[in-house]
C-alpha cells in the first residue's frame, strides 16, 4: 500500500513567482521567507516523496464566482498553468498521476464527499508556486494530484468539514495498491486581507497558535466557524482551510519537521510548516 511521508503547508502569494523569475531571493525583502526553505528541502530529499497530493484554492482561472465547487480534483495526465493577469511567468507542465486520481474520487464519493471531477483542469499560482517553492530544481520525477476546494464564494466548507475531507484522503491514499511515497501539500494563508476597511489586516497571535495547534490538536480550529476565521484572520486568511485539510489526511500523530513565519509578504502572513507521519 503506499505510504503517506508527511505533509507540508506554504503560503501562495502571487509575488513570490515574480521573485523567483526574477532570482531576488537574496534581497533583504525576500531572504527572511526564502531562508525558511532549506530544511524543507532537506527533509524532502530524504524522505523522496513520488507524489505530491496538492490541496489548494483556485483565484478564477480554472473556475469563477459562477461556478464554483465546494471541492474538485483533477484527473489530467498533466496540469498546465496560464497567465491569470499577476503577470507571472508559465511554467513548463506538471505530471499527473491519474491511478491515484481515480482512487480517491472513487473512494472519497464513496466516504459521502460529492467532487467536481475534472477531466480538463488549468492549475493557477496557488498550486504552482508551492512546488516550484519547494522543489526549486524541479523534480522531474514527481507526479501531483491537485484537489481545489473553494475559500471564495460563500458559502465555504467549515473548518470541521474541511477536517473530515482530509482525514479521508489520507484513508484513501493508504488503501491505494502503490508502492508510492505521498506528501500532502496545503497551500494558502495564513492571516491576510487585500481589499475592504481592514485591507492589510495580519493576526500574528492566532496564526502561531494556529501553526501549534495543527501540530498537537487539529480538531482544535473546527470550534470556529468561517465567519470566525474571516474575523480573525482576514477574507482571504480563511485559506487555511487547506492547511486543515492537508493536516487531516496525516493521521492523528505528527512531528514538526520545520516552521518558518514572516511578515509581511505582499501584506500577507507568509507561513510555512512541515510535518512528517510517525
Amino acid at each position: 500500500m503506499a505510504k503517506i511521508v508527511g505533509g507540508i503547508s506554504v503560503t501562495h502569494v502571487p509575488y513570490i513567482g515574480r521573485a523567483i523569475a526574477n532570482n531576488l531571493q537574496q534581497d533583504p525583502y525576500w531572504k527572511p521567507f526564502f531562508d525558511g526553505f532549506p530544511p524543507v528541502h532537506a527533509w524532502l530529499d530524504k524522505v523522496k516523496p513520488d507524489v505530491a497530493v496538492v490541496v489548494y484554492n483556485d483565484h478564477g482561472l480554472n473556475f469563477f464566482l459562477d461556478k464554483m465547487p465546494t471541492f474538485a480534483i483533477g484527473a489530467v495526465e498533466e496540469y498546465h498553468n496560464a497567465d491569470e493577469g499577476w503577470g507571472i511567468p508559465t511554467v513548463a507542465p506538471f505530471k499527473g498521476d491519474l491511478d491515484l486520481s481515480w482512487h480517491l474520487i472513487d473512494n472519497l464519493i464513496e466516504d459521502g464527499f460529492d467532487l467536481v471531477t475534472c477531466q480538463e483542469m488549468l492549475v493557477d499560482h496557488a498550486f504552482t508556486l508551492p512546488l516550484e517553492l519547494l522543489w526549486p530544481k524541479r523534480n522531474a520525477g514527481l507526479r501531483t494530484v491537485p484537489i481545489c476546494q473553494n475559500t471564495v464564494q460563500f458559502p465555504l466548507p467549515t473548518p470541521k468539514r474541511c477536517l473530515a475531507f482530509g482525514r479521508a484522503i489520507g484513508k484513501a491514499i493508504e488503501s491505494w495498491d502503490s508502492d508510492a511515497r505521498v506528501v500532502v501539500l496545503g497551500t494558502g494563508g495564513l492571516s491576510h486581507q487585500l481589499d475592504g476597511e481592514r485591507a492589510g489586516f495580519i493576526n500574528k497571535k492566532f496564526d502561531l497558535e494556529f501553526l501549534d495547534k495543527l501540530v498537537s490538536d487539529p480538531d482544535w480550529v473546527t470550534q470556529y466557524s468561517i465567519p470566525d476565521l474571516v474575523e480573525l484572520t482576514g477574507t482571504q486568511g480563511v485559506e487555511l482551510i487547506n492547511w486543515l485539510t492537508a493536516r487531516g489526511a496525516l493521521g492523528d500523530t505528527v512531528k514538526a519537521i520545520h516552521t518558518n513565519y514572516h511578515i509581511p509578504i505582499s501584506n500577507t502572513a507568509a507561513g510555512l510548516i512541515a510535518m512528517e507521519t510517525v
